[in-house]
């Protein structure tokens, strides 16, 4: 069996979806994508299929390992994100020549369902909670919430007293049934981190997502060390080397490698053994489409430290694939069943996925402080 064509797909709200295509007519999906930078890291898929198109898409880490150390320059954003998304593709080709699941063949399923929990928010702890109600309506046992808005370096005592007195009242009015996880998307300086952790502590939030910048590795140490909440990144980290500091120094003990970046599904196995080794857990990043989130279950089935798997919850469903999958996932009770299809476990509708293109120019909220200067998003 040789590739023989590799297609991409820009499609709403800001995805962008890989077809690959065997000369046996089994055809592999995958989502290879940088949010922002879809139009990037399409060009990125495109000049590897140079090297792709006419291998045997079975050899799948021979062929990562093409695209990863064959030339001088590796790693990053934009080729991770290109060999993600391609690697899923060939692992949904693999499943469907040989029948089975990919976790299958990574080991077999060591659970019957994985738990999944919803992003959440509003404009004050009220409608933060009546949100976070329609959730546990919903069947959701987690949810997540995050920053507002830009934070300063060193930012006031009202802003600290606003942000927990709000997520104090939440919690006092959903009660402690519902798991609440905390993302400081990379917002907080580890200053600040320390103070609203330590002020965070006593509502118990599952954990707190990048409390700051994941580039210097001894600063997330020090916010981890300064309080009882588990501290999580993975989100920015790329291949099993970007995890390799962050697990030896203790930065974090929930890992959240994204399988559209980090390098694929089977990285994202390697990453979750070596988080073994130092009984820390495994919580899959995705804010993006169906392909994703096909590519995390297969991950999230066989890994037996998952914890939970991230899930955007889009009120017209296309995360869960509704018109994008002829059998969209079902969420229910909070759980999704372990896929049972072949591959990734899913058939794409190549007809909607046409319907619903765009120019593939997403771009990313930018916040700037009162002062003019440049905030993280």
């Amino acid at each position: 069996m040789k590739i023989t064509k590799m297609e991409c797909f820009y499609v709403l709200p800001r995805w962008n979806f890989l077809k690959i295509t065997t000369d046996e007519g089994i055809v592999g999906w995958g989502e290879p994508i940088v949010e922002s930078r879809s139009q990037t890291v399409a060009k990125a898929v495109e000049e590897f299929s140079r090297i792709l198109i006419g291998e045997d898409p079975l050899r799948i880490e021979h062929l990562w390992q093409s695209m990863y150390r064959t030339t001088f320059y590796k790693g990053g954003p934009v080729l991770t994100s290109a060999i993600s998304g391609i690697e899923q593709a060939l692992w949904d080709i693999k499943g469907k020549y040989y029948n089975m699941p990919v976790y299958e063949m990574l080991g077999g399923r060591v659970r019957d369902k994985i738990r999944m929990y919803s992003h959440c928010g509003g404009k004050d702890a009220k409608e933060f909670a009546k949100n976070a109600k329609e959730r546990m309506e919903a069947g959701f046992t987690a949810i997540k919430t995050g920053m507002t808005g830009p934070v300063k370096n060193i930012d006031s005592f009202e802003f600290v007293d606003t942000y927990v007195s709000r997520f104090a009242e939440a919690r006092s009015l959903i009660g402690k049934k519902l798991d609440i996880a905390i993302d400081f998307h990379g917002q907080v300086s580890p200053a600040m981190s320390k103070r609203l952790c330590k002020e965070l502590e006593p509502y118990f939030p599952m954990f707190v997502e990048e409390p700051c910048q994941p580039e210097n590795v001894d600063a997330m140490v020090r916010v981890a060390e300064s309080t009882t909440i588990p501290i999580a990144t993975g989100e920015r980290l790329f291949t099993r080397f970007g995890f390799r500091e962050v697990l030896e120094k203790g930065a974090a003990c929930v890992l959240q490698p994204d399988i559209c970046h980090a390098g694929g599904i089977f990285e994202g196995r390697k990453i979750a053994a070596m988080a073994e080794t130092y009984y820390a857990s495994v919580a899959p990043h995705n804010p993006l489409g169906p392909i994703s989130l096909a590519s995390c279950l297969q991950l999230d089935a066989c890994a037996p430290n998952f914890l939970i798997q991230e899930h955007p919850s889009l009120a017209n469903g296309w995360d869960r694939g509704e018109g994008y999958l002829k059998n969209p996932f079902k969420i229910v009770n909070g759980y999704i069943e372990v896929p049972k299809g072949p591959g990734l476990g899913i058939e794409v509708d190549e007809d909607v996925v046409r319907e619903r293109a765009y120019a593939g120019d997403w771009d990313s909220p930018r916040f700037f402080h009162e002062d003019g200067t440049v905030a993280d998003w």
